[in-house]
């Protein structure tokens, strides 16, 4: 991402944002440029299926997923989950 940051980027986007929180952290720390991390399909699946078997609260984990992104300094997050956030059916 750092070259991608000296050939002129104006954005730098990190996939999978779960597996790579440690990289988004790491980029804040390096570069002013806005950071954009993407909860891929696997992440949303994950979080749907162990929703659907009872074995979480889909709420507090989509919200705590969301949150670590955001804590390890992404300025942009893109995710599945968006239209059900916009929408009020995960946050209240």
């Amino acid at each position: 991402s750092l070259l991608d940051e000296a050939q002129g980027a104006d954005c730098l986007m990190v996939k999978p944002a779960g597996a790579y929180l440690d990289i988004v952290r790491e980029l804040r720390e390096r570069t002013e440029l806005p950071i954009g991390a993407y909860q891929v399909s696997g992440e949303y699946a994950m979080i749907k299926f162990a929703a659907l078997a009872g074995a979480i609260d889909e709420e507090k984990v989509v919200l705590e997923s969301l949150g670590s992104i955001k804590r390890a300094g992404a300025d942009l997050i893109f995710s599945y989950f968006a239209l059900d956030l916009a929408e009020k059916k995960i946050l209240r």
